[in-house]
């Protein structure tokens, strides 16, 4: 088969304990998942049905546990903010999952980061328009090794922090969510059919706040390792 220009190769991540890649097919991404962050945010968390958008499957930026990965800092902002997230990975597809048997599409697990062009997403929100120059743009996804599920088993609590310059900015647990993994996953599966290499970013707590170059990020999952990232 010939292109009319060549096709851009495909968005990996490591998995841990394996020389095998995890290839990405879509990224969607969960808004307010956390009460506490909706309100920091000026929103109601009150147990409305989650909504999605995506991020380009090219805005995944492997960052290798061990290694201090470099971020360049975008244009078209002045308030760029960072969100960890717990990062869940399919490896079942499937339409209509049903939350009982929502576990069993679950391939492993990784830790994220939801960069955002804060300022850029505010004056969308402000206007009802879509978010995705505040959300889907270059190197906005930057995440850590995946973890399958045969190693660490399925995730309900797990302790999730991240730092810049060793302070804290967000500390919390996963079972904080106000939509567990399973009810997102069942959720999503009725507007989108699943398939595997497809990941999820499944909301950050409260904390998020903005970074500029030269600050280091930590961030980490209780079981799934840590993530450095440094902003260019």
């Amino acid at each position: 088969m010939s292109y009319i220009f060549p096709p851009e190769a495909i968005s990996t991540l490591p998995v841990a304990g394996s020389a095998d890649e995890f290839a990405v097919r879509r990224v969607y991404c969960v808004g307010r998942n956390y009460a506490a962050h909706a309100r920091e945010m000026g929103s109601d968390p009150t147990r409305e049905d989650p909504f999605f958008f995506c991020k380009p499957a090219n805005a995944v930026v492997p960052a290798l546990g061990g290694e201090t990965t470099i971020l360049p800092y975008p244009g078209m902002t002045k308030n760029y903010h960072h969100e960890v997230e717990l990062v869940v990975a399919i490896g079942k597809g499937g339409r209509d999952i049903p939350v009982d048997q929502a576990n069993l599409h679950i391939w492993g697990y990784a830790v994220g980061l939801d960069m955002t062009r804060r300022d850029l997403q505010g004056q969308m929100k402000d206007k009802g328009k879509p978010w995705e120059i505040g959300k889907a743009f270059d190197y906005s996804a930057p995440i850590g090794t995946l973890y399958p599920v045969s190693q660490v088993g399925l995730l309900n609590h797990a302790a999730i922090y991240l730092q810049v310059n060793e302070l804290d900015r967000q500390r919390s647990d996963i079972d904080q969510m106000t939509w567990s993994v399973v009810e997102v996953i069942s959720h999503l599966s009725r507007y989108f059919e699943l398939k595997p290499g497809d990941l999820i970013m499944t909301g950050t707590p409260e904390g998020v706040g903005a970074v500029v170059a030269g600050d280091v990020m930590e961030a980490g999952i209780a079981g799934l390792g840590t993530i450095r990232v440094k902003m260019a």
